[in-house]
This record gives structure tokens, C-alpha cells and sequence, in this order.
């Protein structure tokens, strides 16, 4: 089981002592690999280290882990390293290592394979940029390649046929979650400070959950998918894991904004998301959910239950009011069935879509049998089924919003309702789908709604395995989810939680 080991990290909000700060003093590996992308930048602009050898130094971190691990499954590395030598954009994060879910986020001319052996074994390469690779870029990232993720997608495991398991950096046993298990797995093994994610399900939150790094779920159209599908794909967004707060509210200030023709665009902040950081939040009703939801079947593990009750006494220690409070469209069990439907034409409508640019079909065995099943069902529904499911969606999210109408700011809750399972044990196939989805039931809601969530790595097992809180805010309001996580973050740091037993 994994060791945590305390190092000092330069990591903001109050959580850690300053690196030496000596003249012409250098930064060895170790420290540079503790570090979060903040932290990182603004050696580079001072001049205290160079872009390559920020790149150069995750490369090694990477070539030493991967091979135990599995969380990267291309790698641009020498362009990497020629970007590093140029001249790169002057962003917030210039010089800093970064890495992209094989979901998304692509651009044009590299690999995408989705997790799928149908693309990889076609070598399938992106024809467009992603309008949030553009933005990554802008930025001053260096991205490094692609991270592992489960077949289209569609599960809270990251254990593809085409590219093998990610393993949990705190224990290679379990699953780091998914679907974007890769780029958590990636982040929480200090390969690189930053990592892309997507979310149409918990996936972003649940595998943050799992490696003990932050995952926020923005709301919806925050972020733009552009040249994306919004519309056929209402549940998911692009987002982001990191380690500290800050870096997650300075990734959301250059990577937040639409583009003609989003289709959801929600309120602009009213100040840059860091400026949040410091602002203290006024005292917050916040509802606590402390069971499991009557909408999937099972028990929810002890330990995590024990987390967001404590989570709701530190709360209290702030100034906020906790109380037993939740909205009911958790315990709806009809939205479960609603999800496995969109879930399923989503996958329809990829598959067909990927089919059309290679000009080939898929063959039979190279579709994974928990997606076979979940795409025969959408193509048994009519047209009329699939928008009676966008009707129940309808009503749910004007429910489940109208519970912060009510005078709610805040839902805090689990992450998910069981430690990181065993690799193996979760999947779409039917003897397994109930364990999957008691797993993501308290994410999927928000992917519902559109409603910003996030989940904070506040709390540990006995067994030394990281268990996620979660809290989620009313449309629009991630300002409002990152002045509270700053505020949790500096009451409770977890930057010092280092998983050691998978190098």
C-alpha cells in the first residue's frame, strides 16, 4: 500500500515553506518535480530555469514511471523539446510541461485513437485543432503527448483493450478512475504539474478522487468545445487536474470564453478566477449529502462517508452553516437509465462518425463488449426516444437547479461512494454496470444540470488511499467553488501527499 512521504513544495495559498532562494542557486529535479505550474512559470520568467529543462526534467519523470504506470500513451517528446528551444507564447504558464486525454483537445495531424483499437489500428490523426488546444498553447504550455483513457470514454476505469490499464499511483493494484484516469494518474505521480481532462459523467472528478489531485468540472460551455459537439453531447465538457488551486483557477482564466456559435454560454466571471483565491467567502449554506443516492444500488464505504462529514465540520470551523440537505433528483433513478441511453447514442454517434472519415466499418473486435452493448441499444431507440430522454433531462435540470434557488450555495458530498477499486472489477458490461455507476453517483448529476462541481483530495483512507470530497455550486458559479476550495486548501493543505510505491 503507498507510503505518504512530506516534502517541501513552493505551492501558494499558505501551504508550504518557500524553495532557497539564493542567488544563481539552481532547483534541482526532486524540488521542480513538487512544484505546481504556478510555480514553475514564474521560475521561468525570473530566469531561474529554462522551458527545456522543465521539459527535459518531465521527460525523465515520465520515461522512469510510465513503463509501472501507464497514464501516457503517445509521446511528442523531441517537439516538444524544439518548442522549448524556440520562442514561446507569453502566457501564464510559458515553459511548463503539460499532457493531453487521448479524448479530445486534439490537434490537427497527431494522434487521436479515443482509446479505441478501431483508430489506432487505422493510425487515426486529428484533422482540426481544438479551439482549447489553441488556448493550452497560447498559454505558454508545453504539451509533452496524450494520456491513457477508456474506450470513447464511456467508463469510470481506464482500462482500454488498445492500450492496456492505467494504474493508481497509490496503489498499482486499483484503478485511478476515469475516464480521464490517465491524466489524474499523471498529475498525482508528479510527471507533469497540469493535465487535460474532459467530464461527461464524473469523469474528471472521480479519477481526481482516486489519485488525490483537484478536478473541476466547470459548468457547462464554460469552456468551448469548439469544433466539438455540444449538442449531441450535452453531458461533457473540457476540463482540467491539477494539485493546487491556483493553478486550477489560472488554467480556467485562459481556457474560459466561447466562440461564435456555442451553443451555452454562461455568465462571464466578474473578476479573473484567481482573484478569488484570496478573497474569503461570505458564511455559505451548504447541504450535505451523507448517503448513498437512492438512484443506484449498493453501500457507501465507511471511509468516504467519514470524509464529507468531516469535510462538513471543517466547514463550520470557517463560518459556513452545514446541514442534511440535498436536491431529490439524486435519488431519481429514471436519470440512470436516461444516462446509459445518451451514453449509448454519444458512442453511436462517435463510432459512426469516425467510421465515416476512415471509410471503413469497425470490425466486431475492435468495438470492447461493454460499448457493443451500450451502441445496440441506441440503435434499437427511435428518434423519439432519444428526444423523450432530452425531455426528462429537461425537467431533471430544472429540479435539480431550482434547489440553489431555494437558498443553498453549496452541495458537498463524496466523491465517489467506495475507495479506488481493483483494476478489473468495473466495466459497461451488465454483471458489472451497477458497480460503475454506484462509483459515479454522485458526479453525474452535475453533467445533468451543467452546474459546476469539484473535487478536493482532503482526505485519506487507513490504507493510505485518497478519498475525494465534493461540492458543487449553482450554474455559473465556479468563482464560487474556487473561493471555497482556496479557503479548504489553506485550512487543510494536501500538497505535501506524495505517493512513493510506484516508481
Amino acid at each position: 500500500m503507498a507510503e505518504i512521504t512530506r516534502r517541501t513544495v513552493l505551492l501558494g495559498c499558505g501551504a508550504a515553506a518557500v524553495l532557497p532562494q539564493a542567488k544563481g542557486a539552481k532547483v534541482n529535479a526532486d524540488e521542480l518535480s513538487t512544484m505546481d505550474a504556478t510555480g514553475l512559470a514564474e521560475l521561468v520568467r525570473k530566469g531561474e530555469v529554462s522551458a527545456l529543462e522543465l521539459v527535459d526534467a518531465a521527460i525523465r519523470r515520465i520515461e522512469k514511471l510510465n513503463p509501472r504506470i501507464n497514464a501516457m500513451i503517445w509521446e511528442r517528446f523531441e517537439k516538444a523539446r524544439q518548442e522549448a528551444r524556440g520562442a514561446l507564447p507569453k502566457g501564464p504558464f510559458t515553459g511548463v510541461p503539460f499532457l493531453t486525454k487521448d479524448v479530445g483537445c486534439t490537434t490537427a495531424g497527431e494522434p487521436e485513437t479515443q482509446g479505441s483499437r478501431f483508430l489506432k489500428n487505422h493510425n487515426y490523426t486529428a484533422p482540426a485543432t481544438a479551439e482549447l488546444a489553441k488556448r493550452i498553447r497560447a498559454a505558454g504550455f508545453v504539451n509533452l503527448g496524450r494520456t491513457n483513457a477508456p474506450e470513447f470514454a464511456t467508463m469510470t476505469t481506464t482500462e482500454p483493450l488498445a492500450w492496456g490499464p492505467t494504474r493508481n499511483p497509490w496503489d498499482v493494484t486499483r484503478t485511478p478512475g476515469g475516464s480521464s484516469g490517465g491524466s489524474a494518474a499523471a498529475v498525482a505521480s508528479l510527471m507533469v504539474p497540469v493535465a487535460h481532462g474532459t467530464d461527461a459523467g464524473g469523469a474528471v472528478r472521480i479519477p481526481a478522487a482516486a489519485c488525490g489531485v483537484i478536478g473541476l468540472k466547470p459548468t457547462r460551455g464554460r469552456i468551448s468545445s469548439a469544433p466539438g459537439d455540444e449538442i449531441s453531447n450535452p453531458l461533457a465538457v473540457q476540463a482540467f487536474l491539477t494539485r493546487s488551486v491556483r493553478d486550477m483557477a489560472a488554467c480556467l482564466d485562459f481556457a474560459a470564453g466561447a466562440v461564435a456559435g456555442d451553443p451555452a454560454v454562461p455568465p462571464p466571471p466578474q473578476r479573473p478566477f484567481v482573484r478569488e483565491l484570496d478573497s474569503k467567502p461570505r458564511p455559505l449554506r451548504i447541504g450535505l449529502l451523507n448517503r448513498l443516492p437512492q438512484s443506484v444500488e449498493g453501500a457507501l464505504d465507511p471511509a468516504c462517508k467519514k470524509a464529507a462529514e468531516d469535510a462538513g465540520r471543517l466547514l463550520e470551523s470557517l463560518g459556513h452553516h452545514v446541514e442534511l440537505a440535498h436536491p431529490s433528483g439524486f435519488d431519481d433513478p429514471v436519470m440512470t437509465t436516461v444516462y446509459v441511453r445518451l451514453t449509448g447514442a454519444r458512442t453511436l454517434n462517435r463510432l459512426l462518425a469516425y467510421e465515416r472519415r476512415i471509410g471503413e466499418r469497425a470490425k466486431a473486435d475492435e468495438v470492447e463488449p461493454g460499448n457493443a452493448s451500450i451502441i445496440e441499444l441506441a440503435r434499437s431507440l427511435s428518434a423519439a426516444d432519444y428526444l423523450q430522454d432530452l425531455d426528462q433531462l429537461n425537467t431533471f435540470n430544472r429540479q435539480f437547479a431550482g434547489w440553489w434557488s431555494s437558498g443553498f450555495d453549496l452541495l458537498l458530498s463524496p466523491s465517489t461512494a467506495e475507495l479506488p477499486p481493483k483494476l478489473g472489477t468495473l466495466g459497461l458490461d451488465p454483471p458489472r454496470r451497477a458497480d460503475m455507476y454506484r462509483w459515479s453517483g454522485y458526479s453525474r448529476p452535475f453533467n445533468f444540470s451543467g452546474q459546476p462541481a469539484i473535487s478536493l483530495p482532503l482526505y485519506w483512507s487507513e490504507e493510505g488511499l485518497p478519498i475525494g470530497i465534493q461540492l458543487g455550486a449553482a450554474y455559473g458559479r465556479d468563482d464560487l467553488l474556487l473561493s471555497v476550495a482556496a479557503q479548504l486548501e489553506k485550512a487543510q493543505p494536501w500538497h505535501m501527499r506524495v505517493p512513493t510505491n510506484h516508481a
